[in-house]
């Protein structure tokens, strides 16, 4: 199966006079990244919380939220300093770049500053309990988990397809690329007794089997069998990676540069119209595939 690291998931949930939402979100990522955005008073949280998103994500940018909210018989608010403290620096800021750009501005009131959002939250008795609230999160948090791993296999398996069908296209052309040898060589073998017979009516007592070493010499540089056959070989790899179950996208890029770094040298020893243009046609799937290769988990 091949997982994306593209998706997205949401989650809502309520236990006593407490609901929530959760959301989970991610992007590609050379490794795993997980950046979590929970509330700081429920002991345990974070570190299950990690532990969890670690096991059922390998690679990825992955953004995890929770909103925690209570009903309060009184209703009581109370005064957060921490984001009291960001309103007033900021709004210090937004002063003085009005004072900067001649810009007058009114003096915000207590009232407007307590309405910013986290100056003022529900008030929590500071003999609260929160071990049944971390329990009936940590209950929901593997299906969310789940509905999170289920978008990006179903955009995995979009993905699939893709490579799937690029890997055809390399081996379609690689197999071209084996036809085309048979071509070049009759015109390889002509362009080398006609430099052979000019060298020869140009050169007075030059050795000719010492020219014609010289020149087979050169066709042995230039010839892409070896290139061809690690083609082949990639592309069986290819397709092995394709079917397993495990994470994929790291191997992927690696054989990809594989692919890409055999394709430069057959355009480079090509020296043979057909063979040059398969070779091209060749580094433009491969860019393509690199493309979506970025993706995958």
């Amino acid at each position: 199966m091949t997982h994306s690291m593209t998706g997205f998931a949401a989650l809502k949930g309520a236990e006593g006079s407490f609901s929530w939402s959760w959301d989970i979100r991610s992007v590609n990522a050379r490794g795993l990244d997980i950046r979590l955005r929970l509330p700081d008073w429920i002991d345990g949280l974070e570190v299950a919380t990690r532990k969890a998103v670690g096991a059922a994500v390998t690679r990825g940018n992955v953004s995890l939220g929770l909103r925690i909210s209570r009903q309060t018989e009184e209703g009581r608010l109370v005064l957060n300093p921490a984001a009291l403290d960001r309103v007033l620096v900021l709004l210090g800021e937004v002063n003085h770049a009005a004072e900067v750009k001649g810009v007058a501005l009114t003096t915000p009131t207590a009232a407007d500053v307590a309405t910013m959002r986290g100056v003022l939250e529900a008030a929590m008795p500071d003999n609260d309990d929160t071990a049944p609230l971390l329990k009936a999160l940590l209950a929901q948090l593997p299906k969310l988990l789940a509905s999170f791993n289920q978008m990006r296999a179903r955009e995995g398996g979009d993905l699939h397809a893709v490579l799937a069908g690029q890997v055809d296209q390399i081996e379609a052309l690689t197999v071209q690329a084996t036809a085309a040898l048979e071509g070049r060589a009759d015109a390889q073998a002509e362009g080398l007794r006609t430099a052979l017979a000019r060298v020869m009516d140009n050169t007075d007592g030059a050795d000719a089997d010492r020219v014609a070493q010289e020149l087979a010499l050169i066709a042995v540089k230039t010839d892409v069998r070896e290139e061809i056959d690690r083609l082949h070989a990639h592309v069986t790899a290819a397709r092995e990676l394709l079917a397993g179950k495990d994470a994929k996208g790291r191997k992927l890029d690696f054989l990809m540069q594989e692919f890409n770094r055999e394709a430069n040298t057959l355009c480079s020893k090509a020296q043979f119209n057909e063979l040059t243009r398969i070779g091209l046609d060749l580094k433009a799937v491969i860019d393509q595939m690199r493309e979506q290769v970025q993706n995958v988990e």
